[in-house]
């Protein structure tokens, strides 16, 4: 895991140094999303839906920030159990070209939580929450709409595990050591409020 870190420091180094834009490429939002989150990449029948927003700084012409949160809430028919799903991530934007149609990588990490209520007269009498983290990357594309907006559209795998990483079952061999295996997918799409 800690090599993975300084990979992922090492990126973010000459990501940084990348030559800074003019002030009129850079950008500071705020906008909604729609999230579909698949937590097992071997199953069709998991795929929830979320809703939420994220705050995206374009930081130079290339090089962006994402935070986003998206939520998901569900009670069963007897009303005696909620689910609540909390997915925060953290992301890179790289954009490939800087256009009125910019498609780009990303690359982060998540921490995502799921709290189960057990409820007595719509009351929640017992709370059960898990945490889970992990990195994810993906591919996605932002179109401009004016000066101030724009729309965007992303696939992320989620859950990444190196070959190297203690968690991952892949076993390490040289050509393998860098190919990252996932869980999980997230297909998100959304629009965002430029100032």
């Amino acid at each position: 895991m800690r090599s993975v870190c300084i990979r992922l420091l090492l990126v973010a180094a000459v990501l940084a140094s990348l030559p800074a834009a003019p002030c009129r490429a850079q950008g500071f939002g705020v906008g909604g999303r729609i999230s579909f989150l698949k937590t097992d990449a071997s199953s069709d029948d998991d795929r929830q839906r979320f809703l939420g927003g994220q705050i995206r700084a374009w930081l130079s012409s290339r090089l962006g920030a994402e935070l986003s949160f998206d939520r998901r809430v569900e009670d069963n028919d007897l009303g005696t159990v909620r689910v609540r799903s909390y997915p925060v991530q953290a992301s890179l934007l790289l954009a490939l070209v800087r256009s009125s149609f910019s498609p780009y990588l990303l690359g982060g990490f998540g921490w995502y939580t799921n709290s189960i209520d057990a409820l007595v007269a719509d009351e929640v009498v017992l709370t059960n929450r898990t945490r889970r983290t992990g990195w994810h990357a993906g591919i996605g594309a932002e179109l401009r709409a004016g000066k101030h907006a724009a729309l965007h559209g992303d696939y992320r795998y989620t859950f990444l595990h190196f070959g190297d990483d203690e968690e991952s079952d892949v076993p390490i061999t040289p050509g393998n050591r860098f190919v990252p295996a996932h869980e999980g997918s997230m297909w998100t799409a959304g629009f965002t409020i430029y100032f």
